[in-house]
């Protein structure tokens, strides 16, 4: 069987190992890179995270030149502009920006927010479909767009910079708001125009499993790679983690961590505005996907400005103890829990403690945050049940530290059954099988 070299790229670090199949033979220690966050404003230097890609793979030592293809998984949408030459023109721009909410309200007042819903799957949320950045930049930084030659996410930047080659998946796609996303039949002029871009500078989709390219004598030298060998056009994260829990019809995929991502894996995608819907990037089928976009680190912020003196273990105790009481007799505070926005809203949510009196407690608080989290986790179900594919009552879960998983399927209803998923990005590219164009 051949070996794969693993890329997983997320919002803040990459994570590089060697895969025989769904097993990890070597896996290099986790690389950080930052984010700059100037208001609502979120990038990353591009060549700050090219460096924390070839220090991974670095890691692994010299294995990581005998395998034979490479594989990456990365966070979307984390838009760039590059030059003829695949430099970096603009910052990479990530999913958590949220500066182009009037570009936003631009593009759907233009198109319509069903017709918009009927092309790209999804209403042009600021940041989270990245049109709304291509838009901001023509309106407020057109000239680092001149000289663009190819304008796309992160595994596009990518490509460039290791094979040369344009190419992109149709999960990345889906999220660029330029996709015909619900019949993935390429890019739609319609919602080019709409923005006024040309689809000369997107690049071509090819599904993830597809060869995009091989690599580059530079880039062979700059990352410490074989010159030659094949990349794959790549995939989304979850959806890497959709393929290792099984990518049926009907199956859930449960992503409990920072930010808790609850998707649906269908083959008939009914969009919603309160949902993401994308391409799965392989397979022909589609995930349907909501969000909560702060999740455990609501629970670290509470910690840290409510219980900065207690240690952890004693925080993990009060913590257990409120989850199993449920909530506290007596107390009236209510929480919204969208202390990082929601990635379904053009206009961005907050978050917001309801209730409070001169009575209310930090354990009242956290209580409240609790009960908050738990509720709009079950709220979710209804909404996917909405779409029309039946929900598969198997479960499968990464993440959960703190067996935060437990609590976040504490107040769905009905039986369910959950199955524990280790590794789930990583281990879901070892599934891709190479195939040419």
């Amino acid at each position: 069987m051949s070996t794969c070299l693993g890329l997983d790229i997320g919002s803040s670090s990459v994570i590089a190992g060697i895969l025989r199949g769904t097993r990890v033979l070597a896996e290099a220690p986790r690389v950080f890179f930052k984010s700059k966050h100037v208001g609502p404003s979120v990038e990353v230097d591009p060549e700050e995270l090219l460096a924390a890609v070839a220090k991974a793979i670095a890691g692994l030592g010299g294995k990581a030149r005998e395998v034979d293809h490479i594989a990456l998984a990365a966070m979307c949408p984390a838009w760039v502009a590059m030059d003829r030459n695949g430099k970096a023109l603009t910052p990479i721009v990530t999913h958590q920006d949220r500066r182009s909410v009037e570009e936003a309200r631009a593009i759907e007042g233009r198109i319509g927010k069903e017709r918009h819903l009927a092309l790209c799957g999804c209403r042009p949320f600021p940041g989270g479909i990245s049109s709304t950045t291509w838009a901001w930049y023509k309106a407020h930084r057109p000239g680092a767009l001149r000289g663009a030659d190819l304008v796309g996410h992160l595994p596009t930047f990518l490509h460039r910079q290791m094979t040369g080659a344009r190419v992109v998946d149709p999960s990345h796609a889906s999220f660029t708001g330029l996709f015909h996303t619900l019949d993935a039949q390429g890019w739609s002029e319609e919602l080019c125009e709409n923005i006024g871009v040309s689809p000369a500078l997107l690049p071509e989709v090819h599904e993830a499993d597809v060869v995009g390219g091989t690599l580059t004598p530079a880039a062979a030298r700059r990352f410490g790679l074989r010159e030659g060998t094949p990349m794959l056009v790549g995939l989304m994260d979850g959806s890497a983690g959709m393929l290792l829990a099984g990518a049926k019809v009907g199956q859930l995929f449960n992503v409990v961590g920072s930010t808790d991502v609850l998707a649906l894996c269908t083959d008939r995608p009914r969009p919603h505005e309160r949902l993401l819907t994308r391409a799965l990037g392989v397979q022909g089928k589609w995930l349907q996907v909501s969000t909560l976009a702060a999740m455990a680190s609501s629970i670290y912020w509470a910690r840290a400005q409510f219980f900065p003196e207690m240690p952890i273990e004693a925080f993990q105790k009060e913590f257990r103890r409120l989850s199993r009481q449920g909530r506290r007799p007596g107390n009236t505070v209510r929480f919204e829990p969208y202390m990082a926005g929601e990635r379904t809203s053009l206009e961005q949510r907050q978050g917001a403690f309801v209730g409070l009196t001169l009575a209310t407690t930090r354990e009242d608080l956290l209580s409240a945050i609790i009960e908050g989290l738990t509720q709009a986790s079950a709220d979710r179900l209804p909404l996917l049940q909405s779409t029309g594919t039946r929900l598969r009552r198997d479960v499968a879960v990464s993440g959960g530290s703190d067996r935060l998983d437990v609590l976040m399927h504490r107040d769905w209803p009905g039986a369910w059954r959950y199955r524990s998923v280790v590794d789930a990005t990583m281990r879901g590219l070892g599934l891709l099988k190479p195939r040419s164009r």
